[in-house]
Formats: structure tokens, C-alpha cells, sequence
């Protein structure tokens, strides 16, 4: 798919990999150390990060599937994100759950806006058929 137009291009220069590397953006305003999962490095690793971004994106969905009905989403919404790096005999890969908290919204109605906004979530897109990812309404 070609771009009509690119509405933004983040820019992240890495050195090193997950123990001990690092990763900076052009602006400045990333600038973190890497570690491994699970240990007591200082730093973070690629699943926490791609979490967060994740996240972030597809509450940034649900905003815009609440516009589409014609909704106002609660001050309240959260979305815990876990990504799983799993290995299966010597080959690594991901899957992850999406909780997603949408208070005070009709179940039924709650259930629609995670679809949509998993359908046009950039992050949702990219994984789509790549990686097993389960939506809970929580």
C-alpha cells in the first residue's frame, strides 16, 4: 500500500540490542537504555515498548470509532496491553491481550467500539495475521 500522504515519521537511531543497548530519537525526546525481560537492568525491552505504543494507538481508535457513533467515551478508559515473547523449538514470536476498560458503556455497545477501533488501529493492522491477539472487554 502506497501512502497518500505521511502524517508523521518517527526516527530512532539503535546501537546494541536488548542487554544493554541503547535507542535515541532525532528530537531527543526518546532516549532509553535496552534490557532483557524479566531482569533488573535499568533499561526497557522491544515488548514493553511496543506495548505502550500499541496501546496508546488504539485508545486513540476507540476516540475515533466513539466519534463514528456518534458517542462521548468516559474520562475512565484504560487499556492494559500484554505482549508475550514466546519460543516454540528455537523460533521466537509474539502474542498478545488487549484489556480494554470501558465504564459506564452498554456491553454490547463497548463490544462494537473495541472491533472498530481494532479494525483501524495502525498497531491492530500490522499484527493482523501475524500474531495471536486476544480483545478483552474488562
Amino acid at each position: 500500500m502506497t501512502a497518500k500522504s505521511t502524517l508523521y515519521t518517527a526516527k530512532v537511531h539503535t546501537e546494541g540490542a536488548r542487554d544493554g543497548g541503547t535507542s535515541r530519537s532525532d528530537d531527543g525526546r526518546l532516549d532509553i537504555q535496552h534490557s532483557l525481560p524479566g531482569s533488573s537492568g535499568g533499561g526497557t525491552n522491544p515488548e514493553q515498548l511496543f506495548a505502550a505504543g500499541w496501546s496508546a494507538c488504539f485508545d486513540g481508535a476507540l476516540g475515533l470509532a466513539a466519534r463514528k457513533f456518534k458517542i462521548t467515551l468516559p474520562a475512565e478508559v484504560a487499556i492494559d496491553a500484554e505482549v508475550d515473547l514466546c519460543a516454540q523449538e528455537g523460533a521466537y514470536f509474539l502474542q498478545a491481550r488487549l484489556n480494554i476498560s470501558l465504564p459506564g458503556i452498554e456491553r454490547e455497545l463497548a463490544q462494537r467500539l473495541i472491533e472498530t477501533a481494532h479494525s483501524t488501529c495502525p498497531y491492530s493492522k500490522a499484527v493482523s495475521g501475524n500474531i495471536d491477539v486476544v480483545l478483552n472487554l474488562v
